[in-house]
C-alpha cells in the first residue's frame, strides 16, 4: 500500500470521528412533563363535556346545558392548550 493511500485512509477516519452526529431530542424531560399535563387537562375537559343526552329522542334533557358542559369543560380545554403552548416554548436550560 502506498503512503498516499494510507494518508487518505487516516484522514477519512479522522473526519468520521470528528463529524459524529449526536442524537438529541428536540425537547427535554421538563417539556415532556408539561406536555403530558396539558394533554391530561385537555382530556379531562373533553370527558366533562360528554353525556347529558336522552335515551328517547322525543324527550328533551336540559342537562346538556349544565354549567359543567357549557363553562367548565371548554375552559379546561383552552387551559390545556395553553399549557401545551407553554411546554413547546419552554427553554429548560434557562435559569
Amino acid at each position: 500500500m502506498s503512503s498516499t493511500t494510507k494518508n487518505k485512509k487516516n484522514k477519512t477516519l479522522k473526519n468520521q470521528n470528528n463529524n459524529k452526529v449526536q442524537n438529541e431530542f428536540i425537547f427535554e424531560k421538563k417539556n415532556y412533563i408539561f406536555m403530558l399535563i396539558g394533554a391530561a387537562i385537555i382530556s379531562l375537559g373533553f370527558i366533562l363535556m360528554t353525556g347529558g343526552g336522552s335515551e328517547d329522542p322525543n324527550v328533551f334533557n336540559p342537562e346538556i346545558f349544565s354549567w359543567r358542559r357549557i363553562r367548565l369543560a371548554p375552559t379546561l380545554v383552552i387551559i390545556g392548550f395553553a399549557v401545551e403552548v407553554y411546554a413547546i416554548l419552554l427553554n429548560p436550560h434557562k435559569n
